[in-house]
């Protein structure tokens, strides 16, 4: 099955801001938004350099930081008057956090802080606009490790990552219940192990990369373009009754 057969028109008319659009889960998301007709601004901490069309906008920030979510959010609003869809997509692992060799502590607070914190940022400055639109929809990128626990054999009992994860399964349902009344669905999303840039040091090994295909009964790891697929239901109007879900993507990861 195809899963890029699209009318394009899903998402025609639309406003997504999608954060770490440089790669991965967020780059899909973009490309896939923009051929189902929606205008796309893309963030990361540099500029995306994706050639997408005039569809697609480009834009430097970080979401740790207030003010620069708050400039990404007015950023979109001054170009197209209103958001339709916020994709938080940024994200790190404790592998990839910082350098090498660094406190684990300041590990901790940095997968926490991007993941966790950086989903709340976007979402807060973003809320009050898509208020003042009429409703929207927000799309939060949780994993499967925010639902069960790191996998044995990897290690990670002080892994930072599932903990970050599972605080945005909870802030979703949240803020699902709070925005209802405003039209606005908050959803996340809960993906296996993709092949993105986050897994290349896993996967760059070739045992381990076999040991993470067998922990998935379809016996491979998902590709980002899947998730965004599964991101353009939550953010169409496929999805009108959907809002406070966790919709696991995992080729049958968890249903063992």
């Amino acid at each position: 099955m195809d899963v890029l057969k699209t009318d394009n028109s899903r998402l025609s008319g639309r406003v997504a801001l999608i954060t770490g659009a440089g790669s991965g889960i967020g780059k899909a998301c973009s490309e896939r938004f923009i051929k189902e007709g929606a205008e796309v601004v893309g963030v990361d901490l540099e500029s995306p350099n994706l050639k997408l069309g005039k569809s697609f906008t480009a834009l430097s920030g970080d979401v740790t930081n207030s003010d620069s979510c708050g400039s990404m959010v007015k950023a979109t609003v001054a170009k197209f008057g209103r958001i339709d869809i916020l994709i938080n997509s940024a994200g790190v692992t404790g592998r990839n956090a910082l350098p090498e060799g660094s406190n684990p502590e300041a590990i901790w607070d940095k997968v926490i802080e991007v993941n966790l914190k950086g989903t709340y940022l976007p979402s807060w400055h973003a809320v009050p606009q898509m208020k003042k639109a009429g409703g929207g929809s927000i799309i939060n990128l949780a994993s499967i490790m925010g639902i069960v626990g790191y996998p044995v054999g990897l290690g990670g009992g002080f892994n930072a990552y599932p903990p970050s994860k599972g605080g945005i399964v909870q802030f979703t349902k949240t803020l699902a219940t709070d925005l209802a009344q405003d039209n606005i669905r908050v959803n996340c999303l809960c993906p296996g192990f993709v092949e993105t840039n986050l897994t290349k040091n896993l996967t760059s090994d070739a045992d381990t990369n076999e040991f993470l295909k067998r922990l998935h009964p379809m016996g491979r790891l998902g590709r980002p373009e899947e998730i965004a697929s599964a991101a353009l239901f939550l953010a169409s109007d496929d999805a009108s009754f959907v809002t406070g879900s966790s919709m696991v993507v995992d080729g049958g990861y968890t249903a063992q």
